[in-house]
């Protein structure tokens, strides 16, 4: 009888599903229990034979792969892969292939692929800022990330998505491995607003993205709402906040993440804008990263806000001086957790805009 390798046998169970209630393993107090649910549902994620799901073991290259392979439905069959270890015969040969082929995933100079090796945070960033569309990149205050290094760029466009967000001593540990639980977080945080809505600092101004917020502007009433737009005008686009009339004609679109430095708003592919700096505290001022608008100052905390929706009582009131050469008037905005911003007046008194629902 012809024994199958150890990886030919890991990645046999992995094909061989149970129900994430009935693992062994997996309690509903787990970290990333929803998540692992999710993907399961899905037919993503699979436990093993032996009734466990084993969340806090580390994912491999050829795991990942597969995790993937079937969230993008690619051809399983078996087959060359061009990796020097990775032979047709390799259960995980087809899902490899396919992955190679669509740019998702590379191998090593000397022309392997290690599907046993535990994947790295710095591999997950790689893999997943090529699997899911990310129009904007977050600037990076990681203490163990720098500019020059290759995985800069995918980790900016992944803190963007809130597909991550570090850990608390602002370091990322690009060389840590992944478990499979953290690894089923990261890809249930591409796909469903409601995950990202996980990956967000303490005390975080973002809105929740499983929510319709609408304001009543100078220009009419306006719905931001946070959904999925494979492209617009030619191009690629993924999740963004769409603003649209209260008839729900789009009017723009735009994004709207957060670091442990700041809180940004923008455009997709065009300008972004600072609205607030962290830590927060009264005197603190910034300039916009465009040269189209006036320096802003945090000018109150704790302040109370009345708009149609509700009265808020732990506002930040940031002001933006007058510049006629900006046209800016001045005006004062406030922001408050968990709601962005929820107001802002004109120097004079005129209300430009304020929250009046959420949905």
């Amino acid at each position: 009888m012809k024994k199958l390798s150890i990886s030919a046998c890991l990645v046999l169970m992995l094909s061989l599903a149970i129900p994430v209630q009935a693992a062994s393993d997996l309690a509903t107090s787990h970290l990333f229990y929803e998540e692992i649910s999710y993907l399961v549902d899905r037919d993503v994620l699979s436990g093993y034979p032996d009734g466990t799901m084993r969340p806090d073991t580390g994912v491999t290259r050829a795991e990942a792969v597969i995790m993937m392979g079937r969230l993008k439905g690619f051809d399983r069959t078996q087959r060359n892969t061009g990796f020097s270890d990775v032979p047709s015969s390799h259960k995980a040969s087809g899902y490899i292939a396919a992955a190679a082929e669509a740019k998702l995933i590379k191998g090593y100079p000397d022309g392997s692929y290690r599907p046993n090796n535990t994947i790295t945070r710095a591999e997950m960033a790689f893999i997943l800022s090529r699997l899911y569309i990310v129009p904007f990149r977050a600037d990076i205050s990681f203490t163990d990330v720098s500019r020059n290094m290759k995985v800069y760029e995918p980790i900016q466009k992944i803190l963007a998505a809130n597909i991550t967000i570090g850990y608390p001593d602002n370091t990322f540990r690009p060389n840590d491995t992944v478990t499979r639980g953290q690894f089923a977080a990261f890809l249930a945080r591409g796909l469903e607003p409601k995950f990202k809505n996980d990956a967000t600092i303490k005390q975080s101004y973002l809105r929740d993205k499983t929510k319709t917020y609408v304001y009543d502007t100078e220009f009419g009433v306006e719905r931001h709402v946070y959904n999925y737009v494979p492209s617009r005008n030619g191009l690629a686009m993924g999740y963004i906040w769409s603003i649209n009339t209260k008839d729900d004609i789009l009017i723009t679109d735009s994004v709207e993440f957060e670091t442990s430095t700041h809180y940004t708003f923008g455009m997709p592919y065009s300008e972004s804008y600072t609205e607030l700096e962290y830590p927060v505290k009264i005197g603190q001022n910034w300039y916009m990263n465009t040269m189209y608008a006036a320096p802003r100052e945090v000018t109150n905390i704790g302040v109370t806000v009345k708009t149609p929706y509700r009265t808020f009582t732990n506002a930040v009131e940031v002001t933006v001086a007058a510049n006629s050469e900006l046209l800016e008037k001045g005006h004062i905005y406030y922001m408050v957790e968990g709601f962005g911003e929820v107001k802002s007046v004109d120097l004079d008194g005129t209300i430009t805009k304020e929250l009046i629902a959420i949905e």
